[in-house]
């Protein structure tokens, strides 16, 4: 199977990693940056591509987007019609998903949109104990998750790149990012209240915190806090459920099951040292697993617009300082 990458930030780095780990070794890569094209040939050994024309065309079997998240579909859109398999990497704003929608309805080709979090061992067991119903029904949730700006990218300026951009900047891709995984635990909020600013003293126009309540039709009442502040970056989440709690905190590796009787159970996380890479590996070999008609992809284009569409309302939320009904 031959793999091509368009964008090699950060992201498209570790997507060859990725691919690297299970076995695949023929990896094209493009960016418009041709420094980034030679970087990622002198570390990974990649084919280099300075032009995308003629490349989709009998030279790759899937495609992976891992360019700004305002460029993902424009490279989406071009792989899909070319008739590629492509994932992509996770998304901040849902303009032409539409069009996907419609080029896969006549199609066997899989577009797989990012769902990292879902790939977690922890959300995973989570994910397994509320639907199993080990400790009762979720009746609240609060998740923080924080990290520092700054220290994104320490080999790069934060004020240079698309995460200072106020429309898809880092503050958005983590609430986007976040609400993936806590909307397969929980569902898809019925009403939503936000608010949101900048309260820190980064050097950007950005809003740096957001704090969201979600309503699940009065069954469940949940919290989340992102921000770009937290100078030491975690994740600490908490679901109350009626016959116990759930804790995850991200530094110890394991969650917390907290039973009625009093009694706790720990459940260690499978990668030891809270592996960064991981999980995206996981990720990788589902989707290609899908290509390979082995298993179908577990998050659909719809899925991702849904969640989009929660994202936006959230956003109108903060901006009118109303409560939002989520359709």
């Amino acid at each position: 199977m031959k793999a091509l990458i368009i964008g090699l930030g950060s992201m498209g780095k570790r997507r060859i990693r990725n691919l690297h780990a299970l076995g695949y070794e023929d990896v094209k890569a493009y960016d418009p940056r041709e420094d980034r094209v030679q970087e990622a040939q002198g570390k990974y050994g990649i084919t280099p591509i300075f032009n995308l024309e003629g490349v989709l065309n009998n030279s790759v079997d899937i495609v992976i987007v891992s360019t700004p998240p305002d460029h993902h579909l424009e490279y989406a859109l071009m792989a899909v019609e070319a008739g590629k398999h492509v994932f992509i990497e996770a998304s901040a704003i849902d303009d032409g998903l539409d069009k996907l929608l419609q080029l896969q309805s006549k199609s066997p080709i899989v577009i797989a949109p990012s769902s990292t979090m879902r790939f977690h061992p922890a959300v995973k067991t989570i994910k397994a104990i509320v639907d199993t119903k080990e400790i009762g029904t979720v009746l609240a949730f609060s998740h923080h998750f924080g990290q520092y700006l700054p220290k994104w990218h320490p080999y790069e300026d934060y004020r240079t790149f698309y995460v200072s951009d106020p429309i898809v900047g880092a503050t958005i891709e983590l609430v986007a990012f976040e609400l993936v995984w806590l909307t397969w635990i929980c569902g898809i909020p019925s009403k939503v209240a936000a608010m949101k600013g900048k309260f820190g003293t980064l050097d950007n126009t950005i809003d740096d915190l957001y704090q969201v309540i979600m309503q699940f039709d009065n069954r469940c009442i949940g919290h989340l806090q992102v921000d770009i502040l937290q100078r030491i970056g975690n994740r600490t989440t908490k679901f109350l459920c009626s016959g116990g709690n759930i804790t995850w905190d991200w530094d110890t590796q394991h969650v917390t099951i907290d039973y009625a009787d009093g009694t706790s159970k720990l459940i260690e996380n499978t990668y030891t040292d809270n592996s960064p890479e991981g999980f995206y590996i996981d990720e990788m070999a589902a989707f290609i697993s899908a290509v390979q008609g082995k298993i179908p992809w577990g998050y659909s284009i719809n899925d991702d617009r849904v969640n989009l569409s929660l994202l936006s309302n959230i956003q109108r939320s903060a901006n009118t300082n109303k409560h939002v009904e989520c359709s």
